[in-house]
């Protein structure tokens, strides 16, 4: 199979969106596929798993650039002759990518990971959001399929009248993440660093950016024998730096592979506090660590977080509730051991293989019912099983 795939975010840039772009491809490559990248230009490299990555032009916004609609896009999937189009999180860029491949007759896949409606109340957009829903619609109505990650994100795009829309969730390295990292040389020494009189580590990992709410970690001033791990960076750190004065923080700044693993490791409590994750990668990163999460009750932590067993979810207005389930978890360990290992539990079907191995899946049931759409309405054509998300 010949798959472009199409992304609004590709490396350097690292985020949810290029994390599950870098597995996908990955995985093509390991079956045997044939694949092309197509990206705004901010430095990537010439290629990626063997296969090649083309940069189109793009403007910085906060710090992330945004890809531009160029002929080159068209050219280059001319070129390419893909059997389909793999859209990552599509904007501008993926918008005519999608146009592009029912011109030519290509089908489409487009991957929803943006909480469009979170994003419009927390900047007070108001009579904005209908026109923001109206350039969502637009751009997923002209793909032959929109794969949402989570219960929550569905439940948006039906309200949207978005139709063609079916669960595809995210996978996890379920060898790098470990609880074996935890006794770990390089665990201890960061943990001393941390917490050098052994305080319990409440840790965050993720994009440093308004949408994160990072600043409500400012509820758990005063919380004695705790520490608080901060992983990455981005365009809210100075905000953020001023909201937690004075409270014990360590800013470690971006981490990836080994060293991020490590730093997963040293945690004992995973708190995120933003409330317009779409899905939330680096919850079930923490849960394959064996890290109990804290996170809101709204979007994808909702599937992911089994209320008492691998977490708690905080109410999404209410500071004062995550503040209190980090409290009861820093005093009773038992629950912090029972939690991280039954988080273990949850991810561990949640293999990059197992969920790219459903994407491909849906990449056949999307080429198979734009060649014949007669049988995609007789119900003929095989049925993705669904990853285990909740």
């Amino acid at each position: 199979m010949r798959i472009a795939v199409v992304s609004e975010s590709f490396l350097p840039t690292l985020n949810g969106v290029t994390t599950s772009v870098c597995r996908v491809l990955e995985h093509l490559r390991d079956r045997g596929h044939d694949a092309i990248v197509i990206c705004p230009s901010a430095g990537a490299p010439r290629e990626f798993a063997g296969f090649p990555v083309h940069e189109v032009p793009a403007f910085a916004y906060r710090q992330f650039p945004v890809g531009l609609p160029n002929p080159q896009v068209q050219r280059l999937l001319d070129d390419f002759a893909p059997d389909v189009v793999h859209a990552a999180s599509p904007f501008l860029l993926g918008a005519q990518a999608i146009a592009a491949a029912a011109r030519r007759n290509i089908a489409s896949v487009a991957i929803f990971q943006t909480d469009v409606a979170g994003y419009a109340r927390r900047n007070g957009l108001g009579a904005a959001t209908a026109l923001a829903w109206r350039l969502v619609r637009w751009v997923h109505e002209g793909a032959d399929l929109t794969l949402a990650p989570s219960t929550a994100s569905m439940a948006d795009l039906a309200a949207a009248g978005i139709r063609r829309v079916e669960r595809w969730g995210r996978g996890v390295d379920l060898e790098g993440y470990h609880p074996r990292n935890r006794p770990a040389a390089a665990t201890r020494t960061l943990r001393d660093r941390i917490a050098p009189d052994g305080e319990i580590i409440v840790g965050y990992v993720g994009r440093v950016a308004p949408e994160k709410q990072l600043e409500r970690l400012a509820a758990l001033r005063g919380i004695p024998g705790i520490r608080i791990a901060i992983v990455g960076g981005g365009p809210s750190m100075a905000s953020v730096e001023r909201h937690l004065k004075g409270m014990p923080v360590t800013y470690l700044g971006t981490l990836t592979g080994g060293d991020l693993a490590t730093a997963y490791a040293t945690f004992d409590i995973f708190v995120h506090p933003g409330t317009e994750e779409t899905f939330g990668q680096t919850i079930q990163e923490a849960h394959a660590s064996g890290v109990p999460v804290i996170a809101p009750r709204a979007g994808g932590p909702i599937d992911l977080v089994r209320v008492r067993q691998n977490g708690f979810l905080f109410e999404p207005d209410d500071n004062r509730s995550l503040r209190g389930f980090v409290e009861l978890l820093v005093r009773d360990e038992p629950l912090r051991l029972r939690m991280g290992e039954a988080g273990r539990r949850s991810v561990i079907d949640r293999s990059w293989e197992s969920i790219c191995g459903e994407l491909v899946e849906h990449y056949e049931n999307t080429i198979a019912r734009r060649a014949h759409p007669a049988m995609a309405k007789a119900g003929t054509l095989k049925k993705v099983s669904r990853s285990r998300d909740s």
